[in-house]
C-alpha cells in the first residue's frame, strides 16, 4: 500500500500524521491546547531544515547558500572539473574532494585515454590536496558511504545518484559546475527546498528488497511530479526493521523521482555501520522535532510490497512481477508501443512480446552491480539463492560487480563468491559500467534484468542509429537471483523457499589504506598536472550578445528527454576529456543530423566573432532581413548559433556534458515546457546558456528565432521576453521566459560561461 497525501502534513512525536485540512487542523490544536503550531513554524522541526540551517552562510532561510562538508566525482567527470577550476584560479581544494575510478575502468575505447585521465586524477589529488581512490576498489558512492558520510553533513558529487540520507547525510548530485564553485570557495545558491514525508511503516517479506520499494515508491511519485527537486525525508517505525544496506538501497534510487535529496532518520543500526567504518565520531541521532510539518507524505506499508519489475524505458515503469507474470501479452505489447514512441526510429523493431516462452517471460541476462545492486547484503541474499543450484547452459548469463573492495573481500571470506561461481555466475570488481552501458551490453533484441540505477534507451550499449536495440528492466538482486536459478524465467524471490543466512559483514579498511592517496590537507602545489593527449582546454567562449538568432537544430517531442539522449553514455564517454570530440556524440543516438546542423551555423558565429559582415551570409540572409524588419535601426550585436527544442529535457545523469557539449556547438539556449531536473537546468546556466521556457510545442527544425534585446532582459530580470519564429517570410512572435536566476546566475549567463564569470572578478 502506498498514499500520496493530498495536502501538507504535521507529524506530531516522530509516529503520528495529522494532515493540513481542517479535520486535521482540530485534531492538532486538541493535542497542543496551549497553541497550535502554525505550518510555517513547524517546517523548522525537518531533519532536513535543520541541516540546511548548518550549512548555509546566507543569513537567510529562504535563500539558501550552501557550503558543503565534502564531494565525490567519478572518472566521466573529474577532470572537466579541474579544468574548469583551474581556468578559474585554483590554487587547493578547500574541501575533501574524492576522485574515484569506477565509470570508465574497463573501457578501452580510444586507446589511452582512460588510464590518461586516472593519472591526471592521481596527479589533481597531490597537487591540490585530494583524495584518488584507484580504479576496481570501489564504485563512487559505495566508498562515500563507507568513509566519508556522518550524521548531519551535506556532501556534494557530480553523479546523480550521489545520495546518503540514510547514513544522516544529506547529499546532492549535481552538474561540474556546482563542484567548481565549492572548490573556489563559492556556494550553492538555491531557495529552499520544500521537503515531503515518506512514512514508512511495516515490515517487508522475505525476498523483497530495498529495489523492490524503490520502484513501488518511484512508480508512484515520478510521472505527477510529486516529489520533483524536493527532499525526501524518510520516518517511521518502519525504518527500525530495514538493516542499513537495506535503507542505503532505497535512498540511492530517489534520485529517480527526481528528488533534490534524500534524509532518514539515524538509529543504532546507523551508529554500529559507522563504528565498523573506524568512524564513530560521524554518527549522531537525526529524528524531527516534536512537530514537523511537511509539504506533502508518502504513507508506505512496506509488508504490502510485492516484488517489482520496472520496464523499459524508465524506472517508473513499474509493475508487480506478479501483475506482469499474469498479464504478459497485454503488458509488454503496450511497454512494446510506447518503446516504439520513444524510440522514433523506422531502422528498429523493438520488440519483448516475443521472449514469451510457453507462457511465461524468458529473460537472455542477468546483472547485479553498482552502488543501488552490488551492496553486501543484496550480494549474500542472492548467493544464499544460488547456493547449490546453477543457471544452467543456455543462453541466459549473470554477472555480479560488488560495490568495492572491502564488500568483495567479505564475500571471499565467507563463501559467497565461490556459490557464485560456482552456480555459473561471474564476479568482477567495482565498476559501474553496467548501468550506462559500458560493462556487460546484451546481444541485440535482448532482454536483461538487472539490479542497477536506471533502465533508460541506448544506456544498456545498444546504438539505435545503427538499427541496434537492447533493453534493461530493472529488478532487486534477489528476484534477478531466483529467475536465474529458474531457467532465466521471471520468477519473483518470494516464490522461492529460501533460508536467508544473513552472514555478519566485516569490513577491512587494509584495502583502502594500502591503495587510496589521501591528500587531504597536504597538497603539492610543485606536483604537475599529468595531461595525456586527448586532454583538452575549454574553447573559448563569447560573453552574450545584445540580440540573438538562433537556428532550432533539434525538435524533441518525447515526453521526457534524458541527458543520456542529449549526450549518450557508454563508450562516448571516454572522450570526455576533450569538449571537441565528446561534442561530436550530442545527440548522435536521437538526433544524429544534429551536430552537422549546429556546426554548420556555428561558422556563421566564428566569422561574426572574427569581425566579418555575416548578415549576407548565405546560411542567414533571408532571416537577418527579417531582423532588420522586426528592429529598423537597432545597433548591438547579434549572435547566431543553435538551440534545441525538448518538452522535458534534462532527466537522469548529473553530467555536465549534455549542456556543454551543446555549448560547444554554438548552443546559446535550450526551449523547454519545462526542465526535469534542477541540475541540468543549472548545468546550462553554468554554461552560459539561457534556460528558456515556453508554452509553445510548434517548432520545426532550420527556423530562427530571434530574440531582440535579449542581454538587456537578463539584465534588467524581465519577467516576460519577446521573440519571433522566423520561417520563410513570415515572423510569429511568442513569449518566453527564464524562471527564477540568482544575480550570480544572470551575470554568469551574461559573460557566457563560469569560466568566464570567475576570469572577469580576478581582473
Amino acid at each position: 500500500m502506498i498514499k500520496l497525501l493530498d495536502t501538507g502534513a504535521f507529524l506530531v512525536g516522530g509516529r503520528e500524521v495529522i494532515p493540513n485540512t481542517p479535520q486535521g487542523l482540530q485534531q492538532l490544536g486538541q493535542r497542543f491546547p496551549n497553541g497550535t503550531p502554525t505550518a510555517e513554524q513547524a517546517r523548522e522541526g525537518t531533519m532536513a531544515y535543520s541541516i540546511l540551517k548548518e550549512h548555509n552562510v546566507s543569513g537567510n532561510m529562504e535563500q539558501l547558500q550552501i557550503k558543503f562538508d565534502a564531494m565525490a566525482s567519478h572518472d566521466i567527470t573529474y577532470v572537466g572539473i579541474v579544468q574548469t577550476a583551474r581556468a578559474s584560479g585554483l590554487e587547493k581544494f578547500p574541501l575533501p574532494y574524492v576522485l574515484t575510478n569506477c565509470h570508465n575502468s574497463l573501457c578501452a575505447v580510444g586507446g589511452t585515454i582512460n588510464e590518461d585521465d586516472h593519472l591526471f586524477g592521481l596527479s589533481a589529488a597531490q597537487r591540490y590536496g585530494g583524495i584518488y581512490v584507484p580504479a576496481h576498489q570501489a564504485v563512487i558512492h559505495q566508498y562515500m558511504r563507507e568513509m566519508m558520510s556522518g550524521c548531519g553533513k551535506m556532501i556534494l558529487g557530480s553523479d546523480s545518484h550521489t545520495r546518503y540520507g540514510a547514513l544522516g547525510t544529506m547529499a546532492i548530485g549535481e552538474g561540474g559546475p556546482e563542484l567548481v564553485k565549492q572548490l573556489l570557495n563559492k556556494t550553492y545558491d538555491i531557495p529552499r527546498p520544500q521537503v515531503v514525508g515518506v512514512y514508512l511503516t511495516g515490515k517487508p517479506r522475505p525476498g523483497v528488497g530495498p529495489q523492490d520499494v524503490a520502484l513501488f515508491i518511484i512508480g508512484a511519485v515520478f510521472k505527477n511530479g510529486y516529489v520533483k527537486n524536493k527532499v525526501m525525508e524518510f520516518v517511521g517505525d518502519g525504518i527500525a526493521n530495514l538493516n542499513v544496506e537495506y535503507r542505503n538501497g532505497i535512498d540511492v534510487m530517489t534520485t529517480e523521482t527526481t528528488c533534490l535529496s534524500s534524509i532518514w532518520c539515524t538509529d543504532g543500526q546507523v551508529k554500529d555501520y559507522l563504528a565498523l567504518h573506524g568512524r564513530p565520531e560521524a554518527y549522531r541521532p537525526l529524528a524531527p522535532q516534536e512537530v514537523a510539518y511537511y509539504d506533502g507524505m508518502i504513507l508506505v506499508d512496506l509488508a504490502t510490497i510485492e516484488p517489482m519489475i520496472a520496464l523499459p524505458f524508465h524506472p517508473s515503469n513499474t509493475y508487480s512481477i506478479r501483475a506482469l507474470n499474469e498479464n504478459l501479452e497485454d503488458i509488454l505489447h503496450q511497454v512494446e508501443v510506447e518503446g516504439a514512441k520513444q524510440l522514433d526510429n523506422p531502422n528498429i523493431t523493438f520488440t519483448l512480446t516475443d521472449k514469451i516462452v510457453n507462457g511465461k517471460l524468458r529473460v537472455d541476462q542477468g546483472v547485479i552491480a553498482g552502488c543501488a545492486g552490488g551492496t553486501y547484503d543484496n550480494l549474500v541474499d542472492a548467493a544464499d539463492i544460488l547456493r547449490g543450484r546453477s543457471l544452467g547452459c543456455e543462453a541466459f548469463s549473470m554477472s555480479i560487480y560488488p560495490s568495492s573492495q572491502p564488500v568483495f573481500l567479505s564475500l571471499v571470506k565467507n563463501g559467497a563468491i565461490a556459490d557464485f561461481m560456482t552456480a555459473g555466475a561471474t564476479v568482477r570488481t567495482a565498476f559501474c559500467g553496467p548501468c550506462f552501458g559500458a560493462g556487460d551490453v546484451p546481444a541485440n533484441n535482448c532482454l536483461s534484468i538487472r539490479h542497477s540505477t536506471r533502465n533508460f534507451p541506448n544506456r544498456e550499449g545498444s546504438k539505435p542509429v545503427n538499427g541496434q536495440i537492447a533493453s534493461v528492466a530493472l529488478m532487486d538482486a534477489r528476484s534477478i537471483a531466483a529467475t536465474a536459478v529458474n531457467g532465466g524465467y521471471l520468477t519473483p524471490a518470494t516464490d522461492l523457499d529460501v533460508t536467508y543466512t544473513k552472514p555478519p559483514y566485516t569490513f577491512d579498511g587494509t584495502v583502502y589504506r594500502n591503495r587510496v592517496y589521501n591528500g587531504w590537507r597536504a597538497p603539492h602545489q610543485e606536483q604537475p598536472l599529468r595531461l595525456g593527449p586527448n586532454i583538452a582546454d575549454w574553447p573559448a567562449m563569447p560573453a552574450l550578445t545584445d540580440h540573438l538568432l538562433l537556428q532550432v537544430a533539434s525538435v524533441i517531442h518525447d515526453p521526457v528527454t534524458t541527458t543520456d539522449e542529449l549526450i549518450p553514455s557508454g563508450e562516448t564517454s571516454s572522450y570526455r576529456s576533450n569538449p571537441l570530440k565528446l561534442a561530436e556524440f550530442a545527440l548522435s543516438r536521437k538526433d544524429p543530423a544534429y551536430v552537422g546542423r549546429a556546426k554548420e551555423i556555428q561558422t556563421v558565429e566564428q566569422a561574426r566573432e572574427a569581425g566579418e559582415d555575416v548578415s549576407n551570409h548565405p546560411l542567414v540572409a533571408q532571416a537577418m532581413e527579417q531582423v532588420r524588419a522586426l528592429i529598423p535601426g537597432e545597433g548591438g550585436s547579434i549572435g547566431i548559433g543553435s538551440t534545441i527544442f525538448a518538452v522535458k529535457p534534462g532527466d537522469g545523469s548529473a553530467r555536465e556534458q549534455a549542456a556543454s557539449c551543446q555549448k560547444v556547438l554554438g548552443g546559446w539556449a535550450n526551449l523547454a515546457n519545462e526542465y526535469a531536473t534542477k541540475r541540468y537546468r543549472s548545468n546550462l546556466i553554468n554554461w552560459g546558456m539561457l534556460p528558456f521556457l515556453t508554452s509553445e510545442t510548434d517548432f520545426a527544425r532550420d527556423q530562427f528565432l530571434f530574440v531582440p534585446h535579449v542581454r538587456q532582459a537578463v539584465q534588467e530580470k524581465w519577467q516576460e521576453i519577446p521573440a519571433y519564429l522566423l520561417d520563410g517570410q513570415q515572423a510569429r512572435s511568442l513569449t518566453l521566459t527564464l524562471g527564477d536566476l540568482t544575480d550570480d546566475e544572470r551575470e554568469i549567463i551574461l559573460q557566457g560561461c563560469l569560466i568566464n564569470y570567475y576570469r572577469s572578478q580576478d581582473k
